[in-house]
């Protein structure tokens, strides 16, 4: 589907190598291990049903990282781009796979956490949900209900559903590019996002450390660290307004 004007509705969508150099930590980068723990230890709903301790000081470390690390320039090109994009009639439309709070940080207004985000929290008891900068631990009351150790990390668990599905189907349905930005092309559904961006004819840009799972769907493809790709392709973009 070609693009009708030069201020397009674009749908990125980005994982873990869009903060990678950051010093942000994934599973990914340890050999399925974080800290010495298996995803099956701490990312699970059985495994809070069996040990809140144990997940709760494990999203408590991750989330004391995020004090320690800052925006990258990737981070501040796709705010800039939000921006730029916003003023000219158009839209960003960011998805990412990434739990952190970076995007916002760098100025990002609309980011869209399919996995959740680290610095939240929601009640098993109530479902409230509500911003959780600090510690947590299984006698957190709700602030809401007032549930001891009702409170959970905010996170998208293996085996659970991602938020937003519907909202982010429609948008990829109404964009009139895709770009993948750091991401191994080897979770779902967010690995099948391109198959769907390519079905409808759009330009699909892969922005990577290296080839993806999925490099052959995507029309375009350039590899290297997301501080430096996405900076100058978000520059092209902006000089097209």
């Amino acid at each position: 589907m070609p693009e009708t004007n030069n201020a397009p509705r674009i749908f990125v969508l980005s994982g873990a190598g869009l903060s990678a150099e950051s010093g942000v930590k994934t599973f990914r980068d340890n050999d399925g291990l974080w800290e010495t723990h298996r995803v099956e230890d701490v990312a699970t709903p059985e495994a809070f049903a069996r040990d809140p301790q144990l997940v709760h000081r494990f999203y408590n470390a991750r989330r004391n990282q995020l004090h320690t690390v800052q925006p990258n320039a990737a981070h501040h090109a796709l705010a800039r781009l939000e921006a730029g994009l916003d003023a000219a009639g158009g839209a960003l439309v960011h998805v990412t796979q990434n739990v952190d709070d970076l995007c916002e940080r760098a100025g990002e207004t609309r980011t869209i956490h399919m996995h959740g985000e680290l610095t939240r929290a929601f009640c098993t008891a109530c479902d409230h949900r509500f911003a959780a900068l600090q510690s947590l631990s299984p006698t957190t009351p709700c602030p809401a209900c007032r549930t001891p150790g009702g409170p959970r990390p905010d996170i998208v668990w293996f085996g659970e559903m991602p938020y937003a599905m519907e909202r982010i189907e429609a948008e990829l349905m109404h964009a009139d590019r895709f770009v993948s930005i750091g991401t191994s092309g080897a979770v779902y559904p967010a690995a099948g996002f391109v198959s769907a961006a390519k079905a409808r004819g759009i330009p699909r840009l892969e922005l990577n450390m290296e080839p993806s799972l999925g490099t052959s769907q995507f029309s375009d493809a350039r590899h290297g660290p997301a501080g430096q790709l996405v900076p100058e392709w978000v520059e092209e973009i902006l000089a097209q307004l």
